[in-house]
């Protein structure tokens, strides 16, 4: 390839990230694959990339594809609809108007949970709890993501001896519950006078990171509210990296792409980006000690455990299911809010190459589990602001349980 295309190529990459990407009358449909037929053409649309952004995966018949479709394919789509049979029905009608709601500012400025913050404050945040309670937190940074921004962590702990917990947010870009459930859990473990709350806030050690892809993270705020993927480039004109699929435990065993352009590409290899192989180090080096380890996602009500790439109940699988199901029957009390539980297979599809596997694979950690939080698709990624709080309370009743569970099964290492 010549120097001048390469250099046109640039320019055109400059001048498409130069302003915010917006999704006026973008509209978002759930749909219901009922056929193979169904489900190819559909994974067809997703290979070709041209437009549509799938929020969930054609894996399977007899299962829910959550689509965002572009004003100018308005006509193609339902073209598909017509001649496919699909029962597609419309839950956002113009995404951009749930965007501006979800980033609306309440009057107070001062950061809480009626909102959702940039990297910056949350890290700015963190300062402001480590000077406040210098006894009890302490600051981690297990280095930079590819663009140079740190990946920053806080531990909390009361005594030693306890049993660690491990709390991964947001690393998919575009789930920004996911980080906002973990910094409300962290407040309450410091602030709230319940009495379970207390006991699980000084009898285990915690981990807290609320943003592990911050490069990401930063640019659903700057330039694309929908990315999803890490920020390093893969080739030309292709960027980033499924940060949930490029961890060195069956890496690309199915459920992840091969195309760099695709939201679920895993990577060239396993922890080729920065983001996931120093959160790997990092565990690796406290692992003896963490008992529990807590990933959050967004979105579709499931408590997930390991593994992904086969429904075969292996490790501790019974155990963990009977864990789980208890925690979220305890989630359901406050609010009613429904969760299916299962391993990744079963409960949603074949996806290999995440965090959670590999926690489990390499160091047999004994409670693991992934939230895929609110909602069922109504909002997708974009839960309203004032669902933050809701969600974490009815979140936080469940770890109470998991935990409890877990001492009572003698499950915690020390």
């Amino acid at each position: 390839m010549g120097f001048k295309l390469i250099f046109a190529l640039a320019l055109f990459a400059t001048a498409a990230f130069a302003e915010k990407a917006r999704f006026d009358n973008y509209r978002l449909y759930r749909i219901r694959v009922e056929s193979v037929a169904q489900l190819e053409m559909l994974q067809a649309v997703q290979e070709l990339n041209e437009g549509y952004n799938f929020w969930s995966e054609p894996a399977q018949v007899d299962s829910d594809v959550d689509l965002v479709v572009p004003p100018h394919k308005f006509a193609e789509f339902e073209e598909l609809v017509e001649r496919f049979g699909l029962k597609a029905k419309l839950n956002v009608e113009d995404l951009q108007k749930l965007f501006d709601e979800e980033q609306r500012r309440p009057t107070k400025e001062a950061f809480g949970w009626n909102a959702y913050y940039r990297l910056g404050e949350i890290y700015a945040w963190m300062d402001g709890l480590l000077a406040q309670y210098p006894n009890v937190l302490s600051p981690i940074n297990v280095g930079n993501s590819f663009e140079g921004r740190p990946i920053r962590g806080i531990k909390v702990s009361y005594k030693s001896g306890n049993p660690g917990v491990f709390m991964e947010g947001t690393i998919h870009a575009r789930e920004w519950v996911s980080g906002a459930t973990v910094t409300w859990v962290l407040n309450e473990l410091l602030t709230s006078t319940n009495s379970q709350v207390r006991n699980i806030a000084e009898n285990y050690d915690w981990y807290f990171f609320p943003v592990t892809n911050p490069d990401g993270y930063e640019f659903t705020h700057t330039n694309n509210r929908m990315w999803r993927k890490t920020r390093q480039p893969h080739g030309i004109l292709c960027t980033g990296a499924d940060p949930n699929r490029n961890w060195a435990y069956n890496f690309m065993q199915g459920g992840a792409s091969n195309n760099p352009c695709s939201d679920t590409f895993a990577g060239p290899e396993p922890f080729s980006e920065p983001e996931t192989r120093l959160l790997a180090d990092y565990f690796s080096s406290v692992e003896s000690t963490i008992s529990t380890y807590l990933s959050f996602h967004s979105f579709s009500q499931l408590l997930l455990l390991p593994y992904g790439h086969t429904t075969a109940p292996l490790d501790n699988y019974h155990e963990i299911m009977e864990i789980g199901t208890k925690a979220i029957a305890k989630l359901a009390e406050r609010y009613g809010t429904q969760y299916q539980i299962g391993n990744i297979a079963e409960a949603i599809y074949i996806a290999t190459g995440g965090s959670i596997d590999w926690i489990k694979g390499v160091y047999q950690t004994p409670i693991v589990y992934t939230y895929e939080l609110r909602d069922l698709g109504q909002h997708g990624f974009v839960l309203p602001p004032e669902q933050i709080i809701p969600n974490s309370e009815e979140t936080l009743d469940s770890i109470i349980v998991i935990l409890e569970e877990g001492e009572a099964r003698g499950l915690h290492r020390r």
